[in-house]
């Protein structure tokens, strides 16, 4: 039965935007994209465990380590230190995320809230350059700090998309943002593994101050063009923003409004079944970037050079994805590229299990195809869910958003240590996050998406 489109919901005027603010908030994605690259993905679980090892009395590049650090009084093996830390942000961020999204809904200066979050977490990235010797609690500190302030800048910024263009607009929007994230982060990642090629001689000090300053690299980036959007967007405040004037406190308003909100979301069961659905298959995808390393090191036995050029291979191809995937769901709507994509990331699991040990090019190969899906996933399942969000609650909602993006990241890593601890195999540990995109994909399904559009109070594009 075709879906009728509410008046309310028609006589809303689609949000008007320049060029020159919509290429602002594209350049975001540009800047704090190289905090993801350079530093999460290359180079600070390697920095940190190292001087971890230090801090515990043994060689940074020794495979094994009898000591011990102790954080807060807590024994804890130098190799585990990273991944407690990933641990404690995520757990922090689950609480920081959608107050940050109601203080944004609160404002009338956003701006300034992604200034203040952004510039946190480029300073604390900046900071690394002070993480010498056995300074590992500093670099803890610093680490949870850029890391919660990279997602609460994510949720001020996301919450800007459903104001720079009407329904047929988004999908393009967010596509072209999410692509030139990949290309800057890409771009930055090639410098930084330039000079640690050359300039590596293979001493732990070297090394580790190469890493070092690498990651500052990230955090000068990340700040030097975080300038951009900060000049080039307008402020779009709420209507509640508006009718309290600047009046009153955000921070405590906004805590008020995020339980009004929480105990409100029961009205729009569709958006949040598309959330479990994002969840569900985001999970799997993320399982994917954070596992492949250990897959092609341990199953496939690769060198590290060959994960490197992988890597960068993903990055530059999922520019293109991401502007290709954009493309089509103007063709075909938003909601049946994103079903698309996870019939091709099903394919892209079965193919890995069948890769052949020892062999560098069917893995790179692979490595191009996640390339070209992975980006246009993520800036479709963005936009689409902007469609989603009733008016006004876009910071909010963007929070709740962000946490089933980063706050549940552990579910397909830990299906993939269950399956690996039953069976010694990492093959069939891949096999496992199948699930993950075949579920993602059932409830994606039986999301009515149109309906769910117009149950938000918004007006659904021409083709989904």
């Amino acid at each position: 039965m075709a879906e009728t489109v509410t008046p309310a919901a028609q006589d809303i005027p689609p949000p008007r935007s320049t060029r020159r603010e919509r290429s602002g908030w594209y350049l975001y994605d540009w800047a704090n994209s190289a905090f993801q690259t350079t530093v999460i993905t290359v180079f600070l679980g390697p920095f940190l465990t190292s001087v971890a090892k230090l801090a515990a009395g043994c060689e940074p590049g020794a495979d094994e380590c009898s000591g011990y650090v102790y954080p807060l009084g807590v024994k804890v093996a130098p190799g585990s230190y990273y991944p407690y830390l990933i641990t404690l942000s995520v757990l922090l961020t689950v609480f920081v995320l959608p107050v940050i999204g109601a203080i944004a809904d609160r404002s009338l200066h956003k701006k300034r809230l992604l200034a203040a979050t952004a510039y946190t977490g480029a300073a604390a990235t900046i900071g690394m350059l002070f993480v010498t010797g056995d300074r590992y609690l500093l670099g803890g500190a610093l680490f949870i700090i850029a890391n919660i302030s990279f997602g609460a800048a994510l949720v001020v910024y996301n919450s800007f998309l459903p104001q720079l263009g009407g329904p047929e607009e988004r999908d393009a929007i967010s596509s072209r943002g999410w692509a030139l994230g990949y290309l800057g982060g890409g771009l930055l990642l090639a410098l930084n593994l330039v000079v640690v090629q050359s300039f590596d001689n293979g001493t732990t000090e070297r090394t580790l101050d190469l890493a070092r300053w690498s990651i500052v690299s990230a955090g000068l980036w990340w700040a030097a063009f975080t300038l951009v959007p900060l000049r080039w967007l307008r402020e779009h405040p709420t209507a509640a923003a508006l009718a309290a004037g600047g009046r009153g406190n955000v921070l405590t308003d906004g805590f008020r409004q995020l339980g009004r909100t929480v105990r409100g979301m029961k009205a729009y069961p569709l958006t949040l079944f598309f959330l479990l659905a994002f969840l569900i298959y985001n999970d799997g995808i993320q399982a994917v970037i954070t596992l492949a390393s250990v897959y092609g090191i341990e199953e496939l036995r690769l060198s590290q050079s060959t994960l490197i050029v992988t890597i960068l291979l993903v990055q530059f191809l999922a520019f293109g994805g991401a502007l290709g995937l954009g493309a089509l769901a103007g063709r075909i709507g938003a909601w049946k590229t994103v079903l698309l994509s996870l019939v091709l990331w099903t394919a892209v699991i079965g193919a890995a299990f069948w890769l052949p040990a020892e062999a560098p090019l069917p893995f790179m190969v692979l490595g191009a195809a996640i390339g070209l899906v992975l980006g246009g996933s993520q800036a479709l399942s963005r936009s689409l869910f902007s469609q989603l969000i009733p008016a006004g609650k876009e910071g909010e909602y963007y929070g709740f958003y962000e946490i089933s993006d980063k706050g549940t990241s552990w579910l397909g890593p830990a299906a993939f240590g269950l399956v690996f601890q039953l069976t010694s195999s990492y093959r069939l540990g891949l096999v496992s996050l199948l699930i993950f995109f075949v579920v993602g994909f059932l409830l994606l399904l039986a999301v009515p998406i149109r309906r769910a559009i117009v149950a938000a109070g918004n007006t659904p594009p021409r083709v989904l």
